[in-house]
């Protein structure tokens, strides 16, 4: 009787865990690039109350065990594409395909990966995100470039700009390449920018802001010295400009995992009132 008590509670605690899930699924639908998650379950350990032998020994008895209830094996993250919305915002990206940007604190350095494309430009002409983190690519700081901060300015102007020209305008194509575009006419690329793409991205962590953390234990391009490549090169999808992709929640399908979530955890309280009714039987049994 006691084991149908442990696995009614087991039920309670894991359908409450799936209704969390479910419940930060609906209540991110219209969080940009969201990605929602599933909980996975798997039965817990069984108890053997008979080992199975095989015919020939003579017995060939089969096995018993009698399961202690349930576990969540994994909450993953469903990391497929969302739609894209057209904004008509020049610094508002969205990915088609695989990848991810990667973006930077300029204070202590470390890195995250994202989805989110909702940047902007700070005083200084760096792109950034909501909360000031740089995104990253390639810039011409020499003759091969080097991997660093995406700015869109007018350094490393071509030897034939006008002198006095000015910056006109910008775009960003749809394999990362900043363009920016003079007021004498002359264009140049002042940066591309990169995506990463990892090899497990479900080791990823979410740390809020859109953000993923972990990203050296979810297998990055170029191993242990992550780098990022150009957008539609190595299996990468491309950027497309002037949009931003929307959550991948359904909120259709939410709603059915929310009401068979909602049974399952009734039909596990009900394990519990019905064990709780026979020991109450068990002990009036004296009178």
């Amino acid at each position: 009787m006691l084991r149908a008590l442990s696995s009614g509670v087991s039920g309670i605690q894991q359908f409450q865990n799936r209704l969390d899930v479910i419940g930060n699924n609906i209540a991110n639908s219209n969080t940009i690039a969201f990605k929602s998650a599933r909980a996975d379950f798997a039965d817990a350990f069984s108890q053997t109350l008979q080992v199975s032998s095989a015919s020939s020994s003579g017995s060939g008895q089969a096995g018993m065990q009698v399961g202690s209830g349930v576990v969540t094996s994994a909450v993953k993250n469903l990391f497929t594409q969302g739609a894209l919305n057209r904004t008509g915002v020049g610094t508002d990206l969205a990915i088609s395909g695989d990848g991810f940007f990667t973006v930077k604190d300029p204070i202590n350095g470390t890195e995250y990966a994202t989805r989110a494309g909702d940047f902007r430009l700070d005083d200084s002409g760096y792109l950034i995100t909501n909360k000031g983190l740089r995104v990253q690519g390639w810039i011409p700081t020499t003759a091969s470039g080097a991997r660093g901060d995406i700015q869109i300015d007018t350094q490393f102007l071509p030897a034939t700009t006008d002198p006095t020209a000015t910056m006109s305008t910008f775009s960003i194509a749809a394999n990362g390449s900043v363009n920016v575009h003079m007021s004498d006419g002359t264009d140049y690329v002042r940066g591309v920018i990169m995506l990463q793409r990892f090899n497990d991205p479900q080791a990823l962590l979410k740390a809020g802001d859109n953000l993923f953390s972990g990203m050296a234990a979810a297998g990055p391009l170029g191993g242990g010295t992550p780098l990022a490549e150009q957008p539609g090169t190595n299996g990468l999808g491309y950027i497309e400009s002037s949009a931003l992709e929307l959550s991948n929640v359904d909120l259709a399908n939410e709603f059915a995992n929310l009401i068979a979530t909602q049974r399952g955890f009734q039909a596990s309280a009900r394990i519990i009132t019905v064990s709780d009714e026979i020991l109450q039987e068990l002990v009036n049994l004296k009178r």
